[in-house]
Order: structure tokens, then C-alpha cells, then sequence
């Protein structure tokens, strides 16, 4: 009969160099984070554009027109900055390429195949978020987003 022995043992290594802090920036180099604030024209294109489509979609704008309102202006952003409606509730890593893409473009493919819309811009009426509403007008996307 042969006797089975067990041995356990740990070992546990790690590196500190990634948590070096980081290099200072160059006098050539400058960040500048600036908030682009869509044009008025772009805004009131999309506002009409989201409420034809609720329509369309049997779908309703969600209870807090604060969230309707950002997702709107967002859009409307991205139609100024890139030339299209890209989702403005996702992470890009290039929004260019992903607004040539088209596939994250408003409505995105989730939307126009599942009724899923990742910003809660359009809710199917079982949705516990969706309101009752499926018009915004320019004075309440101006009152619920002043300030941000």
C-alpha cells in the first residue's frame, strides 16, 4: 500500500512599477477638456426626431423627462461634433469610427431589433420607467438640463 502525501504551498508575487506615479506632461503637450454645448438647431432635430420615433416604436419617453432631456442633447452633441446620432450612454474608444459604424448610431441595433434602448430614451410600456408621454417640448429639455 503506498501512502499518498499532499503539500501545499503558496506563492504570491506583484509588482509595484505599475503604480509609479505618472510622468509629469511635457511643455509640448496639453489636455484640455472642454463641455460642447450643442446648437439649438441640432437639439430641436433630434427632439422631433425622438418623439416621431416613440411614436412610431409604440415606445414612451421615460418618467423623469431629466433623463429624456440629457439623452436628447446628447445626441444632438454628437450629430454636431461627429455627423451622426451616435448613443451618447456608451464608451467609445474612437466615436468617429463607431458613428461611421453606424451600429451604436440612434436608433441603435438593439433598438430597431429588440426594443432595448441601452440610454432609456424609448421604454416599451411595461418598462416600470416608461411615463405616459411621448412628446418633450424644447422648454422642458431647456428647464431639466440648465445647470449641468
Amino acid at each position: 500500500m503506498i501512502a499518498l502525501q499532499a503539500s501545499t504551498s503558496y506563492a504570491v508575487g506583484f509588482s509595484i512599477s505599475s503604480l509609479a506615479p505618472p510622468t509629469p506632461p511635457s511643455r509640448d503637450r496639453h489636455l484640455i477638456f472642454a463641455k460642447v454645448e450643442p446648437t439649438a438647431k441640432s437639439v430641436e432635430v433630434m427632439r422631433k426626431f425622438s418623439e416621431q420615433y416613440a411614436r412610431r416604436s409604440d415606445t414612451y419617453f421615460c418618467v423623469d423627462k431629466g433623463v429624456t432631456s440629457v439623452v436628447i442633447k446628447g445626441l444632438a452633441e454628437h450629430k454636431d461634433t461627429l455627423g451622426a446620432p451616435l448613443c451618447p450612454c456608451r464608451h467609445y474608444d474612437d466615436k468617429a469610427i463607431e458613428a461611421q459604424q453606424g451600429f451604436w448610431n440612434c436608433p441603435c441595433v438593439p433598438m430597431r431589433e429588440r426594443k432595448e434602448c441601452h440610454c432609456m430614451l424609448f421604454l416599451t410600456p411595461e418598462n416600470d420607467f416608461a411615463g405616459q408621454d411621448q412628446t418633450i417640448s424644447l422648454e422642458e429639455i431647456r428647464e431639466t438640463t440648465t445647470n449641468m
